[in-house]
């Protein structure tokens, strides 16, 4: 099995750099020289890490074969995914989206939704829970709020505080523009 651990952006510079939307809590190991990574499309890989660097908050990544900003434009928006084999099995200290994706949501035995999306943020992660009625719920995805998560059991037991559910459906009845999905 194949996990993501990063999807392409834009083109940086005339060198050949793209910059990259990091999908893994270890980017330090993931993205060194020498990694290579299966890529989908796969017309578009294999590559190999040939630089790593950080502009602010952002992974810049050089590949080997690619040297000027035309050919990086060709990568963006691919997805760059490793083997879980290199994975050690005994981490057990974070969830992967797609191990997420799907389970259901509940408040209690209450099902209040499914998982739709766990977007990695510097700070904390959040949940994307689709609600019944559609509407997308972002829970932070701390142990307080997450505190069970049962893969084999197909769910995640929520302890939102008071209101976290009545305030993010609320806000999509304010008449502020909403994001698309």
């Amino acid at each position: 099995m194949q996990l993501q651990v990063a999807r392409i952006g834009k083109p940086h510079g005339i060198r050949g750099e793209v910059t990259v939307q990091v999908l893994t809590d270890a980017p330090e190991d993931r993205f060194v020289p020498g990694t290579e990574f299966v890529v989908e499309p796969a017309s578009a890989g294999p590559l190999t890490v040939e630089s790593a660097r950080w502009n602010k908050d952002i992974l810049l990544l050089g590949f080997a074969g690619i040297e000027n900003r035309n050919q990086a434009e060709t990568l963006r928006g691919a997805k760059l995914f490793i083997e879980t084999e290199e994975l050690d099995e005994d981490d057990d200290e974070g969830w992967y989206e797609h191990e997420l994706v799907g389970l259901e949501a509940r408040v209690g035995s209450q099902v209040v939704g499914k998982v739709a999306a766990l977007h990695t943020m510097p700070v904390q992660d959040l949940l994307v829970i689709e609600g019944a009625d559609g509407k997308e719920i972002l829970v932070p995805f701390v142990e307080q709020i997450v505190p069970e998560v049962d893969v084999a059991g197909g769910f995640i037991l929520l302890t939102p505080p008071d209101g976290l559910f009545d305030i993010n459906s609320e806000d999509a009845g304010t008449g502020e523009p909403e994001e698309n999905a």
